[in-house]
């Protein structure tokens, strides 16, 4: 039986690397479109095993830390293998390529082994973080769990003194630079922040408490890639600050993640102005928000990325049911609220254009920033993905001590469920994907500080959301009956936890038009 040690788990970790690379290595030069399946899972392997890679440094730290990294690259390696069984020739290798993981992936799947981890280990943050994860915590437990459930169960508006109490708390001014009222110095303290800080909002609640970082950040680092020092005074400050709220208008009906193909136009007008027409979708807060950040297209014509400019339209705030605004010389603008199953509060709208007027400055940029657009977005999603891992990471949270504190009281046939070896091993592999999910996501927040990273924010936020289904589903099923009942929150993190490999760009985009795409470019 082969050791369970670090040392086997870096070989385990480096022979899956190999697979990994040889199927990459057959994908060059043919067209991935013809290829999907094989290009999805690769990607998904690839991300898979990155995370295993990250998490060996953790399991130096100690013997706890050690098991659980075992268990985890274990655990990569039953995935990899199921996804290579049978596609041997697609992915370029031989059908005993895996054999020599295999005794160590049966050790490292022992049930034993996972019940043992139900605690899992220590997250390991330096002390700064942990008074930053401390004070949100506490927020969380004090602010957002209390009215969590009655605001997902009515569908209800995020309270007022809950967005005024975590303006307080510095948290809209994460990414804004210190000179313009924010707490972002450079580096890599920035984006740890940012993921401490979300993982422990979107533990009390994805809907009320993590999400409501996402859209402020996104429009400050458009600003930062893109805005003139006029818009930066202008807007960075209020947004710090929490004095506006900002929601994004980038999807639209027939264009979802192929952003470059969408349609919404601004046209100049004789006022030296812009002129917006056309209907974007899955605006989530533009009810409740004071401005757009809205992406539309300004060289008509065109049909690529490159004809795309970014703005901030003001709009009066509303409620969370629909809106309709109107100007003096006829423009409008209108929300429809889409209801969906999850992620409630924030609420999202298909927002229609009718001649919404914006004056000149409203263009990020201005006249530099026509046409670069889609890359201003992307400034701020690329670092939206990594922020959507660390919501996910706090769901999983929260459903996993859901989880570990109703089987402790739960009994069935004479004793409570946690006794049982079955619910043990799914709450210690529960353990071993949050811990592996987290320390890849801090591992990023480093990565972008350095000004790298941006394909690996793509990775970790396709594995870690794909995972939070996992994880919220066994934790839902601990619960029984009663997890499918609204009587307790797991109902919530169950259906929250299914839109994060939707939103911040879908699954199965993500995997075949960034992932592989990048990752077969760096083999080119």
């Amino acid at each position: 039986m082969t050791a369970l040690t670090l040392e086997n788990a870096a070989d385990v970790a480096a022979t899956l690397q190999d697979v990994v690379d040889g199927a990459l290595d057959t994908l060059v030069g043919i067209d991935i479109d013809e290829h999907q399946v094989v290009a999805y899972d690769v990607a998904h392997a690839a991300a898979a095993v990155a995370s295993a890679t990250n998490l060996l440094a953790y399991g130096a730290r100690g013997d706890a830390e050690a098991q659980l990294t075992v268990a985890f690259v274990a655990d990569v390696a039953h995935d990899v293998s199921t996804r290579v069984l049978g596609r041997e020739a697609a992915w370029g290798c031989t059908i005993d390529a895996l054999d020599s993981v295999r005794d160590f992936m049966a050790a490292g799947r022992e049930p034993g082994l996972l019940a043992s981890l139900v605690d899992g280990a220590p997250n390991h943050l330096d002390e700064d973080f942990e008074m930053v994860a401390d004070t949100f915590r506490r927020f969380a437990d004090d602010q957002i769990v209390p009215i969590a459930e009655h605001i997902h169960r009515t569908n209800a508006d995020i309270p007022e003194d809950l967005i005024g109490g975590l303006a307080e708390l510095g948290v809209f001014g994460l990414s804004a630079p210190t000179e313009y009222g924010g707490f972002a110095e450079g580096g890599a303290s920035d984006y740890l922040g940012m993921v401490v800080a979300t993982e422990e909002l979107s533990r009390g609640s994805l809907g009320i408490g993590g999400s409501l970082i996402t859209r402020p950040e996104i429009l400050t680092r458009a600003l930062i890639a893109g805005g003139t020092e006029a818009q930066k005074a202008e807007w960075l400050p209020r947004l710090a600050s929490g004095e506006i709220m900002a929601a994004v208008a980038v999807t639209e009906p027939d264009y979802g993640s192929d952003v470059a193909g969408i349609r919404v136009s601004a046209t100049r007008d004789d006022q030296n102005g812009w002129v917006i027409n056309g209907t974007k979708t899955w605006c989530t807060f533009a009810g409740r928000a004071d401005v757009l950040m809205l992406l539309a297209r300004t060289t008509p014509g065109s049909t690529n990325h490159k004809g795309l400019s970014v703005f901030i339209v003001p709009k009066p705030r509303g409620d969370g049911h629909g809106f309709a605004h109107e100007q003096p010389d006829g423009g409008r603008m209108e929300g429809r609220a889409i209801d969906t199953i999850g992620y409630r509060g924030m609420h999202s709208y298909e927002v229609s254009f009718d001649d919404w007027w914006v004056p000149a400055d409203a263009l990020i940029g201005e006249a530099d920033g026509e046409g670069r657009g889609f890359y201003f977005q992307m400034q701020g999603f690329e670092n939206g993905r990594l922020q959507t891992a660390a919501r996910a990471v706090g769901v999983m949270q929260a459903a996993y001590e859901s989880a570990v504190d109703y089987a402790a009281d739960r009994v069935v046939f004479d004793k409570p469920i946690a006794e049982y070896q079955l619910t043990r091993a799914k709450i210690g592999r529960m353990a071993i994907v949050i811990q592996a999910a987290r320390q890849y996501a801090l591992h990023v927040a480093h990565l972008m500080g350095d000004g790298k990273g941006t394909l690996e924010a793509s990775m970790v936020k396709a594995y870690v959301c794909r995972a939070a289904e996992w994880v919220t589903r066994e934790a839902m099923q601990i619960h029984g009956g009663m997890g499918y009942a609204e009587e307790y929150p797991v109902s919530r993190y169950y259906v929250d936890a299914r839109v994060l490999s939707i939103f911040e760009g879908a699954d199965e985009t993500l995997c075949l038009k960034v992932i592989i795409r990048r990752l077969l470019a760096d083999r080119s």
